[in-house]
């Protein structure tokens, strides 16, 4: 089945190059677009959307907030956020908001294309050294940057768990956890799934951000 795509974003010129280089894949569709958040939510109610590829700035309703809204529903689709170069604070909020990534606007296509599947087959984080760099970028601002851990649940896990964990948060994929660890890659993902049970999360972005607004993992990499 092909990935059911929409487009929110209100510069129609961009919408029109998504849709164009989305076209040409044989295991994707454009089911849906919108120019604003609130068109977005609109939509949504009566169109079934597999991925959703959201702006950030826009009027009415910015992306962050409709990111928010979106996620608050039963089986939502995933969401992308498109930033700008400069990886600004709204990207940070839409991570938070439940949005499974980001990515620039100019990315090639080539790597557009490579995160939608990503999402879509439920490997949330996207380009996992950018998310720690904006994570870096925007960790003191978060209410317990720099204290010991403030995360109550965070004592249900196991030490090996605590351990997984901070890889996660510090952008290693599975395979490199595993490789670090002196683990197979099923084992590592088994640990991925029980801290996310555990913990209450949906997908390996909220584990970094968790990381992160805890003081798990600090800015700079340092835990």
């Amino acid at each position: 089945m092909s990935i059911r795509v929409m487009l929110v974003d209100d510069q129609a010129l961009l919408r029109t190059g998504f849709r164009m280089v989305l076209a040409a894949q044989p295991d994707m569709e454009v089911v849906a677009e919108a120019g604003d958040g609130v068109e977005a939510l609109q939509v949504l109610r009566s169109t079934k959307v597999d991925v959703v590829l959201m702006d950030v700035r826009m009027p009415k309703l910015d992306g962050v907030e409709a990111t928010r809204r979106i996620c608050q529903d039963a089986n939502p689709p995933k969401v992308l956020i498109l930033t700008t170069f400069d990886l600004d604070e709204y990207a940070f909020s839409g991570l938070k908001a439940g949005a499974s990534g980001f990515m620039l606007k100019d990315v090639p296509p080539g790597e557009l294309l490579a995160a939608i599947r990503a999402v879509h087959s439920g490997d949330a984080v996207v380009a996992p050294s950018t998310t720690r760099r904006l994570l870096d970028r925007f960790a003191p601002m978060l209410p317990n940057a720099g204290g010991p851990p403030q995360h109550q649940e965070l004592e249900r896990l196991t030490s090996r768990e605590r351990e997984v964990m901070v890889l996660v948060a510090q952008g290693l994929s599975n395979g490199e956890i595993a490789a670090r660890l002196v683990l197979s890659e099923a084992t590592v993902k088994t640990h991925v799934g029980r801290i996310l049970t555990k913990l209450g999360l949906r997908d390996r972005v909220q584990v970094v951000v968790l990381a992160y607004e805890t003081g798990l993992v600090r800015a700079g990499g340092a835990n």
